[in-house]
């Protein structure tokens, strides 16, 4: 049954360049899920963008010697180009500088404060003292209070899982500059997580499918929800939509506020560009669609907890009451959150600072976008933190998408054009065709299912146990051998070739760019995999600005074994993927080198 289904992805921020840490746990996964959807007959909206308020946009602005709108237009368009490099097939990637942006975000906000649910009150807020800047609670770190960890941040505590306050940890300090932090008497809006503690507690216990890890964390944060604050004393963000707050120039909803609404707003602006301004509903207020939200593992309070409680309270179903008048209709909850790992290299987490970081850009110029999709995909932080190696990158390109995959891509269709000038007639089947037909059709099922559930690691490598499978038969039935038995040789050229295609259609949602190159070397004209393209829009208000958008609706791959045609032409193969020096593997390339 077709269903609407709503992928969401956490949202970069605009104060750097992304690294194939960030790209691990929120923009490969999330495609990888979306085409399948796609390719299995559902309506899928993937929107997703640059996340640009908050105070490190600001410092990072002051480094560079530009305005903070100046930064955020920088790393937009940078983050835009590496996205849609990978073949990211969003629906809609925008910005949270955009006045749609600005609306919901304050209409949620509405919709909380009309509720009861975003109260008014007393605080104590931190400021940097040489800059007189707010500090945001991610940006002050400290001894946690309960236990102790001296890597505790100021909205939670990654070692108990328990949330925090900055004034909370003992020895606080900047992470921008070290310094420890003053704090002054202020007054903030708090969502009252307390009130909402009860509803979420119940919709959590339902989630019976997530993964264990997201699921056990989110379920020990209830016990200790306190009100958060969303506010803060900041000139860089969206205004706080009530009379005596919105002209206060240094008062700002917060930017982890505002970017969990991005989701809303994304699928709000796509609906409108789309000519349809209320087609969003279809994703968020209908009961029967779905709802996937992706990112990394130190985003998950956020996802599982925060904007699930936002979304109850905008709702009206927490202890105080209230109703959905703001929006006119229930929005929906999360349907599942899938959080990734850390991807670390040489055993540290990416860090700009310390140098540990491959760049999206880099890696894309020299490799190409599949190789690394691959790699993530096997041998990512799905699970567990996993460590990037350039010996495993080399080991697994060379050995399993080279010598594997595209070797069995190369040697069928050559054999085939060379012998035939094209897909041969299927003759006699015998025992050894029909098993290896009937291990690739039912891979559709059995990988399928596994993307279903967002089993990333376990759905590719069937899919590559499936080649390999091919490969040995090749070996095992020597076709080259078969010069005095042409209806055989065909035979088992045809079946090669079927499981060719099979395999082919289920690496599309993995090597999106390579599945268009085998479609077309067996025979395929247009587009077999759509891809994502970069549009300059614009906005009323607002300086023109680059979204990622696309038409997938016209592709031609869908989730199905399709019987090859004999007869069709097919032309001498080119190398679907050029192996890699192993020397790289030792070394490192020159903007990345191994550091001895």
């Amino acid at each position: 049954m077709c269903a609407h289904v709503l992928t969401s992805v956490a949202w970069p921020y605009a104060n750097g360049p992304r690294h194939i840490g960030h790209v691990s746990g929120f923009g490969v996964p999330s495609d990888v899920f979306s085409r399948f959807m796609r390719m299995s007959g559902h309506d899928v909206l993937m929107v997703s963008g640059t996340d640009e308020h908050g105070t490190p946009i600001s410092v990072q602005a002051e480094k560079e010697g530009m305005t903070t709108r100046q930064l955020a237009d920088k790393y937009n368009r940078v983050i835009v180009d590496d996205l849609h490099g990978l073949g990211l097939s969003y629906d809609l990637f925008t910005r949270t500088t955009t006045q749609n942006h600005y609306r919901v975000t304050q209409d949620v906000f509405r919709g909380l404060f009309d509720n009861g649910y975003a109260i008014a009150k007393p605080t104590k807020g931190a400021i940097s003292p040489s800059t007189g800047r707010t500090l945001p609670d991610r940006y002050i770190e400290g001894t946690c209070p309960l236990c102790g960890d001296d890597g505790a941040r100021g909205d939670q505590c990654d070692n108990c899982g328990n949330q925090l306050d900055p004034v909370d940890l003992k020895n606080p300090r900047s992470r921008i500059n070290g310094e420890t932090p003053e704090f002054v008497e202020t007054e903030h809006f708090f969502l009252d997580l307390p009130a909402l503690a009860d509803s979420l507690g119940s919709w959590l216990s339902q989630r019976t499918d997530w993964r264990p890890n997201v699921l056990k964390f989110s379920q020990n944060l209830i016990e200790d929800l306190r009100p958060r604050a969303i506010t803060r004393d900041l000139d860089w963000g969206v205004p706080i939509p009530l009379d005596g707050w919105r002209d206060q120039p240094m008062k700002r909803l917060y930017v982890w506020f505002d970017a969990v609404i991005g989701y809303l707003s994304a699928s709000v602006e796509w609906a409108r560009r789309s000519g349809d301004p209320d087609a969003w509903r279809k994703w968020w207020c209908d009961p029967e669609a779905l709802s996937y939200y992706f990112m990394g593992k130190d985003n998950i309070v956020f996802h599982s907890v925060i904007w699930p409680s936002m979304l109850l309270g905008v709702n009206g179903e927490g202890n105080r009451g209230g109703g959905p008048e703001v929006f006119g209709q229930r929005l929906n909850l999360p349907t599942e959150v899938v959080s990734s790992e850390y991807l670390t290299m040489s055993g540290s987490k990416f860090s700009t600072s310390r140098g540990t970081v491959i760049y999206v850009t880099d890696f894309l110029k020299d490799f190409g976008p599949d190789a690394l999709r691959y790699f993530i995909a096997v041998a990512g932080p799905e699970n567990n933190d996993t460590d990037f190696t350039w010996e495993e990158f080399v080991r697994r390109t060379n050995n399993e998408l080279a010598n594997e995959w595209g070797n069995l891509v190369n040697r069928s269709i050559s054999m085939a054009h060379k012998n035939n000038g094209g897909v041969p007639e299927l003759g006699e089947v015998h025992a050894v065709d029909a098993q290896l037909l009937e291990t690739s059709k039912a891979g559709f099922s059995t990988v399928g299912d596994l993307l279903r559930r967002n089993k990333f690691k376990n759905a590719v490598s069937e899919a590559m146990r499936i080649a390999g499978a091919a490969n040995r038969y090749l070996s095992e039935t020597e076709p080259w051998k078969l010069k005095e038995d042409p209806a055989r040789r065909d035979t088992v050229l045809h079946t090669a070739l079927q499981v060719v295609s099979d395999v082919n259609t289920m690496m599309t949602p993995f090597l999106p760019h390579a599945s268009q190159k085998v479609f077309e070397a067996l025979g395929g004209e247009g587009v077999w995999a759509a891809q994502p393209e970069v549009r300059e829009v614009s906005e009323e208000g607002n300086s023109d600005y680059p979204v990622i958008t696309g038409d997938y609706t016209d592709q031609q791959a869908v989730w199905e074994s399709r019987p090859i045609k004999a007869g069709q032409p097919l032309a001498k193969p080119s190398p679907l993927f050029a192996k890699l020096d192993d020397k790289l593997g030792e070394t490192g390339p020159e903007w990345a080198p191994i550091q001895v």
